[in-house]
């Protein structure tokens, strides 16, 4: 028997844990993860902010307290950053924006800061689709299914140095692209400390 990588073993046990599935269609990260990585792995549930809290709900009407949410980041081979978001319990049949932020979580929406960009935008907040887009920053929009669980996966081209994302922040809408308006996706609705 093939033993896994660590790092393997961390992300699908993950995806398995919140979904009862495998990684999205199209997707194989064991086979594409470094074996020299340290997996990032966050587990938990949706709750009023305090500061043991690994994920907050800022709207429990649409990121209700009590579900579930992983978040799993490792590198991959050739360089890049592999992050999965996979959540349950939330809204059926709904898209909703999210992205890694600059800090954590707090008791206000806003104090989990913009979003982490590997090359910063000199002007904030980002709007122009040089900086905010999908390669730049980690975008994880998803779309529950009837049951209100949803599944994301993003690649980028790059690590982390000595910047780092401190959470993924769960948003309104699907994010916008368009310049003057890229990367925004609406209100802050959850948010999940991640330690990047």
């Amino acid at each position: 028997m093939r033993r896994l990588p660590l790092a393997a073993t961390g992300v699908a046990a993950a995806l398995l844990l919140i979904t009862g599935s495998t990684a999205p269609a199209g997707a194989d990260p064991v086979n594409s993860i470094s074996p020299d990585s340290i997996p990032v792995l966050t587990v938990g549930r949706f709750a009023p902010y305090s500061p043991e809290a690994k994920a907050v709900t800022h709207d429990p009407k649409l990121v209700p307290e009590g579900a579930g949410v992983v978040v799993a980041a490792t590198h991959v081979r050739h360089g890049g950053t592999l992050v999965l978001l996979s959540v349950r319990g939330l809204v059926p049949q709904r898209t909703y924006g999210a992205h890694a932020h600059t800090k954590p979580c707090g008791p206000a929406p806003a104090d989990s800061g913009p979003h982490y960009q590997d090359v910063l935008d000199p002007v904030q907040p980002s709007v122009d689709p040089k900086y905010a887009n999908a390669s730049n920053e980690i975008w994880l929009d998803f779309t529950t299914d009837r049951h209100g669980v949803g599944v994301s996966k993003t690649v980028v081209p790059w690590h982390f140095g000595e910047r780092r994302a401190k959470s993924v922040v769960i948003h309104f809408e699907r994010t916008k692209t368009h310049h003057g308006h890229a990367g925004t996706a609406g209100a802050r609705l959850g948010c999940v400390n991640v330690n990047f």
